[in-house]
């Protein structure tokens, strides 16, 4: 049992780890448009995991029918997510893009379950709301004073509107996925058509913008990597310690993510923060696991996150 869960740790860790490295690795492709990025990670990637949930995904054919609104609204927010997420991260940095988007989706998955499932917002909610948006305005005022944003066209608020669009669409295919696992569809089959049909949504996008993806063999590189390594890769992965460690403890760890993507983009890109953007960074951390280690929240077994990734 030990040695289980000691697997399912180093999954989970594994997963947290390359999801981390999305941002980094995107800029490797500078002249791939941001929408081109992420419909090829979760485009390709999502009909991954549907071929590998395929068999699953025909015998519940009809269970799916039943909860079709579920799925296309997941499916609708997985197309969305990629291109607001790596938007966010174009726009922002890698530090910003991926520290707004994954800190904001918790908060933002309990406020769908208030207006949804009429579930009760609790204090602890409440203190990681605050923790987290105030290091959100921190890294909003930490880059560059509002009009100079605005003029160098460059700017870092459209970026953190984009990665709270990003944290919206997570947290609703999250939802989507989960209510669907409640009604008694295996998670791989909810996780895998899920994403396959979001993926499909995502094929005109790479159609129309994927041409820069043949330009070289350093942006093919990119695509590859991203479809096979971040969004298939590690989803098993997560898929396959989430069956072996709680739910809670699964989200706490991939805390690691967003610290994996600061320490790239410092390491490996050269971005810089000053002291007033790692506090925000920082408080949004703290946000996370403020809310992701709630005492009353039971575990959902095969529930996952994204990211995305």
């Amino acid at each position: 049992m030990a040695r289980d869960r000691l697997i399912g740790l180093a999954g989970i860790l594994f997963a947290a780890t390359v999801w981390g490295t999305t941002g980094t690795a995107a800029t490797f492709a500078p002249d791939v448009s941001a929408a081109a990025i992420g419909a090829a990670a979760m485009g390709v990637g999502g009909l991954a995991q549907a071929l590998l949930a395929a068999r699953g995904i025909a015998r519940s054919r009809a269970r799916l029918w039943e909860h079709c609104l579920l799925l296309l609204s997941g499916a609708f927010a997985v197309a969305l997510y990629p291109l607001a997420f790596y938007g966010s991260m174009r726009l922002a940095g890698v530090t910003v893009g991926t520290v707004v988007t994954i800190g904001s989706a918790p908060l933002l998955s309990a406020l769908i379950e208030y207006a949804l499932d009429r579930t009760h917002l609790t204090w602890r909610w409440a203190v990681g709301a605050i923790v987290g948006l105030t290091g959100i305005i921190l890294i909003c005022i930490s880059e560059s004073a509002p009009t100079e944003a605005l003029l160098d066209g460059n700017s870092t608020l459209p970026g953190v509107l984009l990665g709270l669009v990003g944290g919206l669409t997570y947290a609703l295919y999250s939802w989507t996925a989960r209510g669907m696992m409640l009604r008694g569809i295996r998670s791989s089959v909810a996780m895998g058509a899920t994403f396959g049909l979001g993926g499909l949504f995502l094929m005109p996008v790479l159609y129309a913008l994927g041409g820069p993806f043949l330009a070289s063999w350093s942006n093919m590189a990119v695509g590859i990597y991203m479809a096979a390594v971040p969004m298939f890769l590690g989803y098993i992965c997560f898929g396959f310690g989430l069956a072996r460690v709680k739910a809670s403890e699964a989200t706490t760890l991939t805390l690691l993510e967003p610290v994996v993507a600061a320490m790239l983009a410092v390491l490996i890109v050269g971005e810089r923060l000053p002291l007033s953007g790692w506090i925000g960074v920082a408080l949004v951390v703290g946000c996370l696991g403020i809310v992701s280690t709630q005492a009353s929240a039971p575990a959902q077994p095969g529930h996952g996150g994204p990211r995305g990734k």
